[in-house]
């Protein structure tokens, strides 16, 4: 900005500008002290202060012009772009544990997700199909308790996560006996 005519009269004297960079730099250089970190963070709002009464200045002056506003030696942020939502992850189903008599407790595995979903039934007969029942959970802790099952059978579990984006696919099966 020294000598630039896009800039004829900043609002800080840039002699005291490079003068209080001098300052800070040297205060952070110190022992490490409690008076040597007070003087440090002084100095620092100081020219942080200068800074932004330049950035200002500038932004203004500059009228709009990447050009101009180039020319005062600084760079301008880069377009902020958010990462478009992502589809939620499979979960998974760490472990399955007893609980009481006729209760089981699921375990699952923590995605990025709104909720999740545990499906489970009793494991059918050869050539029958599983008849599912479904639990919305809406944390993964603590574990699940899955309860009213029978004593003695064997149970087939599966768990899917809910996102921005809709569900993920359900996990693997895993089976468990409930005593």
């Amino acid at each position: 900005m020294l000598n630039n005519p896009a800039y004829p009269n900043p609002p800080v004297d840039m002699a005291g500008f490079k003068a209080a960079i001098d300052a800070y730099t040297a205060a952070a250089a110190l022992d490490g002290g409690k008076s040597a970190i007070t003087e440090r963070d002084k100095r620092r709002a100081d020219a942080v202060i200068m800074l932004r009464l330049l950035g200002h200045y500038v932004e203004v002056a500059c009228k709009g012009d990447p050009h101009t506003f180039v020319s005062s030696g600084f760079v301008p942020a880069s377009a902020r772009q958010r990462t478009p939502s992502q589809p939620v992850s499979t979960p998974s189903i760490v472990k399955i544990d007893q609980g009481s008599t006729g209760q089981l407790l699921v375990t699952i595995q923590s995605v990025k997700a709104r909720s999740y979903e545990l499906r489970y039934g009793p494991v059918p007969a050869s050539g029958a199909t599983l008849n599912w029942t479904t639990i919305v959970v809406p944390s993964t802790k603590p574990a699940t308790p899955v309860n009213n099952l029978t004593p003695g059978t064997t149970y087939t579990f599966q768990v899917r996560a809910y996102g921005k984006l809709g569900f993920s696919d359900w996990s693997d099966a895993v089976e468990r006996m409930v005593i």
